[in-house]
C-alpha cells in the first residue's frame, strides 16, 4: 500500500497506551498478503496454521522450518511494508539455543520475517531472552498452543478456574520479563486475559479471548470462508463468503466448457485474412527460383 508506514514494537507499546487495537490476521502466499496490506491490515502473521488451512493437515505439528521459510518468503513480497511476524515451527526452538537461532536466523534471512513468534510461557522463557539478546522481537503465545494439542488434550478453553487464570498469567509475565514485544492469548477466558492485559505493559492480541485484549488476530481462511467444508468457530465473525463465490465461479466455467459457450466470440483472435493463414501456417506461398543469365 503506497505511503504506509510499516508498525514496529514501539509503535505497538504506544498503541496499547493510547487504547488504539491493533489489527493482525493470517496470511500465507503473495496474493493474500498484497490484500491485507491493501487493506490497512497492521501485522501480517505467517502462522503455521497454514498446515491446516493450506497444506492440508489435521493440525501444525507436520509443518516445517522449511515450510515457513517458504511462505514467509512469499508474504514478505506481497507486503513490503507490513511488519510480519513468521511463526517458529513444531520443537523448533525446545532443544539447545544454538538449534533454536538457526531456525530464528532462517526466518529472517531467507524469510525476510521482522518478527518470530513462539508458543509457550515459562518453559520457554529463557529461550526467548536469548533470541531477543541476539537483535530478534519475539511474539509470544500463550493460552491454547496448538503445537501442545496432544499433551493439553485437544481444543480445550484455558483459563476458566482460578489456578489455570494464575498460570497464565504468570506465563504472560515471564514472557514480557524475557523480553517479548508482545502476546497472544488464544481461546482464554474474557475475563482471564482483560486480568492479563491489564498486568502487562506491552500488548496482548486476542483470538477468542474476548472484548478486552490489546488486538485481535484472525485466520485469513476464517474471516473469508475460504474452505471446504468449512467448520464454523464461535470467536470468529466471518466478513465474506468466498469460498462459495470461488466454487460457484469454477463450477460456471465447467458447465461452458461442456456446452461449448467458451471461449465465445470476444475470447479468440482472427487473423486478417484466410490468406495469410494459408501462408504462414501451410506454406501457401511459394518461393520463386531466380534464372541466371
Amino acid at each position: 500500500m503506497a505511503g504506509k508506514q510499516a508498525l514496529n514494537i514501539v509503535k505497538m507499546k504506544n498503541m496499547k497506551k493510547k487504547g488504539v487495537p491493533i489489527t493482525m490476521l493470517t496470511a500465507y502466499d503473495y496474493p493474500s498478503a498484497k490484500l491485507a496490506e491493501e487493506a490497512d491490515i497492521d501485522m501480517i502473521l505467517v502462522g503455521d496454521s497454514l498446515g491446516n488451512v493450506v497444506l492440508g493437515y489435521n493440525s501444525t505439528i507436520p509443518v516445517t522450518l522449511d515450510d515457513m521459510v517458504y511462505h514467509t518468503r512469499a508474504v514478505a513480497r506481497g507486503a513490503e511494508e507490513t511488519f510480519i511476524v513468521a511463526d517458529m515451527p513444531f520443537m523448533t526452538y525446545h532443544g539447545g539455543i544454538d538449534e533454536s537461532l538457526r531456525g530464528v536466523r532462517r526466518l529472517m534471512q531467507e524469510g525476510h520475517a521482522h518478527a518470530v513468534k513462539m508458543e509457550g510461557g515459562e518453559e520457554i522463557a529463557d529461550t526467548v531472552k536469548r533470541i531477543v539478546q541476539s537483535g530478534v522481537p519475539v511474539l509470544g503465545h500463550i493460552g491454547l498452543t496448538p503445537q501442545s494439542v496432544n499433551q493439553i488434550g485437544g481444543y480445550r478453553i484455558q483459563g476458566k478456574d482460578a489456578l489455570d487464570a494464575e498460570r497464565l498469567m504468570n506465563d504472560a509475565k515471564a514472557l514480557e520479563a524475557a523480553g517479548a514485544f508482545a502476546v497472544v492469548l488464544e481461546l482464554v477466558t474474557e475475563e482471564t486475559a482483560a486480568e492479563i492485559s491489564k498486568a502487562l505493559s506491552i500488548p496482548t492480541i486476542g483470538i477468542g479471548a474476548g472484548r478486552y485484549c490489546d488486538g485481535q488476530v484472525l485466520v485469513y481462511h476464517d474471516i473469508l470462508k475460504y474452505a471446504s467444508p468449512y467448520r464454523d468457530k464461535r470467536f470468529v465473525k466471518t466478513y465474506a463468503d468466498v469460498g462459495t463465490i470461488i466454487r460457484d465461479g469454477i463450477s460456471q466455467y465447467v458447465r461452458e466448457v461442456k456446452d461449448r459457450s467458451f471461449p465465445a466470440e470476444e475470447h479468440v483472435f482472427k487473423t486478417e485474412t484466410k490468406a495469410v493463414v494459408e501462408t504462414t501456417l501451410y506454406g501457401g506461398t511459394k518461393e520463386k527460383v531466380g534464372t541466371t543469365s
